[in-house]
């Protein structure tokens, strides 16, 4: 297979290109490709005229998403339209990232493929309209919705991840303050890898919902990262309208992996035990 990783030096990109390696994927950076430039996606395709396209890139920095709304649409919609219009021409599989946070949150329990999205916040619209435009002009493609990325490689765009986050405080002896009133399902982006490898080996085509199971507040996990490291510290709960009162984002977001568990694809393993992995392969442990 000829496969493209568009974003493949960050968090989930780094992942796949060690997955994927036996297909020696063309691995694709910032400086290789921009997403929002026509000219410079139609050079890429017309280069690699690749079978499979992941795409990873995205601007999924919540907050920044409310500051600058019209960079948020340019790379996670206009991006991606550029995206999907080259995949039509050269009938190619598109992978495309989504989140959780195409949801609004009211549910209160693990959101299935089939449940209507309500975005609530500029970030989730974004994504939305992303998922929206690839649906619209492509047959081929994998919409894989994911939540609370953690990986060994880390957010390019952010330098980090929560779990590196609240270690870092531990060890600056700092007060450790976290959300209890938000919801999620923490996921190991290598595990997400793999379970993408699997996907784009068949024709079941459409949107999955790709986490690791179960849920549990932001609270939860920094409690659990502890527990596993054997460390004795105080994690101090607080109500998300005190932590970030200028941002709306959904209180209960986890996700079940509906149609992978139905088409027998589900590789995912319980977020408890793919984060005790993550911490061994960091050296944690």
């Amino acid at each position: 297979m000829r496969i493209i990783i568009v974003g493949a030096n960050g968090q989930l990109g780094s992942d796949l290109s060690l997955i994927l390696s036996k297909y020696n994927p063309i691995c694709l950076t910032h400086k290789h490709i921009e997403v929002s430039d026509v000219q410079s996606v139609k050079k890429i395709f017309k280069k690699y005229q690749p079978q499979i396209l992941i795409n990873t890139s995205a601007f999924h920095n919540v907050a920044l998403c409310e500051k600058l709304p019209e960079e948020a649409f340019r790379i996670n919609f206009i991006g991606v339209k550029n995206l999907a219009e080259n995949a039509l021409l050269y009938n190619t599989t598109l992978v495309h990232i989504s989140t959780n946070y195409v949801f609004d949150g009211n549910k209160k329990r693990p959101y299935i493929e089939e449940d209507i999205p309500s975005p609530i916040n500029t970030y989730g619209i974004s994504k939305l309209a992303g998922e929206y435009v690839i649906r619209y002009m492509l047959k081929k493609y994998f919409i894989v919705r994911t939540s609370a990325l953690f990986g060994t490689h880390l957010c390019r765009a952010k330098g980090t991840n929560f779990v590196e986050t609240i270690l870092k405080l531990h060890k600056e002896n700092k007060k450790i303050k976290v959300v209890n009133d938000e919801f999620t399902s923490p996921t190991y982006s290598l595990d997400l890898a793999k379970q993408i490898s699997v996907i784009i080996k068949t024709s079941y085509y459409g949107i999955f919902h790709a986490s690791n199971h179960g849920f549990c507040s932001w609270y939860n996990f920094a409690q659990t990262i502890f527990e596993i490291l054997g460390i004795k510290k105080k994690v101090i709960p607080v109500k998300a309208e005190n932590f970030h009162p200028e941002l709306k984002r959904p209180a209960f977001s986890a996700l079940e992996n509906r149609r992978l568990k139905e088409l027998g694809l589900d590789q995912m393993r319980f977020w408890k035990d793919a984060l005790r992995e993550y911490l061994k392969n960091k050296g944690y442990l």
